[in-house]
């Protein structure tokens, strides 16, 4: 019993159907309307005493996004805000889609690492490692590609029709930061000089440049 208590609290799964810290039927999930369970919480997502086959269960990634954007391309996400059953389990997934000549910018995911699956079209993507090396390939319909954990990467669609992809995370929720909007549109608003001396341009271009990431009015 001492063996699989001192398991329990390394590997939550021990003895559980699912390992989001189950005790007598009572799930970790993110549900707020459990009134003897509000404030107890796993991984921030509040526990839920009743589990249903929905809490499993998301449709949102059969149907293209909309691209009609600054960038051309959308991210749907299927993470543990939309699907509560992922809680601590450790994975989730979303659908990208791009439209001819879209942008996935540059971004980072600090929690995962993320393949991607090309539904249809073609994608000119990268990674840069930490040694400051481009990684790049040109993936298509069928073909898999990965972006560790942490790194900056993109994906482009150079081509004339639209894209799309299945991203699957190593994290309930990956977590993404995107560099413009990261630096240029943080709140409060990281200062001129920083970014001057970072970029070795004026304090015009780094105005110019927030301008552009500034909420449309």
């Amino acid at each position: 019993m001492r063996r699989c208590n001192q398991r329990r609290r390394q590997h939550p799964s021990c003895g559980d159907d699912f390992p989001f810290g189950v005790r007598r039927h009572v799930s970790c999930f993110h549900v707020h309307t459990i009134p003897l369970l509000i404030g107890v919480k796993v991984n921030g997502f509040t526990c839920k005493e009743n589990i249903t086959a929905d809490d499993f269960f998301f449709a949102g990634l059969a149907k293209p996004g909309l691209t009609n954007n600054t960038f051309g391309s959308l991210v749907t996400a299927a993470n543990v805000q939309k699907i509560p059953g992922l809680n601590t389990l450790g994975v989730s997934m979303a659908r990208i889609d791009y439209a001819p000549g879209g942008l996935n910018p540059p971004h980072t995911h600090p929690r995962a690492t993320e393949m991607v699956f090309v539904l249809e079209g073609q994608l000119d993507v990268g990674f840069i490692t930490t040694a400051n090396v481009l990684i790049p390939k040109t993936i298509k319909a069928g073909e898999i590609f990965t972006f560790p954990k942490g790194l900056v990467h993109f994906q482009k669609n150079n081509g004339q029709v639209p894209a799309a992809v299945i991203a699957a995370f190593g994290s309930q929720l990956a977590g993404t930061q995107t560099i413009g909007a990261t630096l240029f549109a943080a709140q409060p608003p990281v200062p001129d000089n920083v970014l001057t001396k970072a970029f070795q341009v004026g304090t015009k271009e780094v105005q110019k440049i927030k301008s552009r990431f500034a909420p449309k009015k």
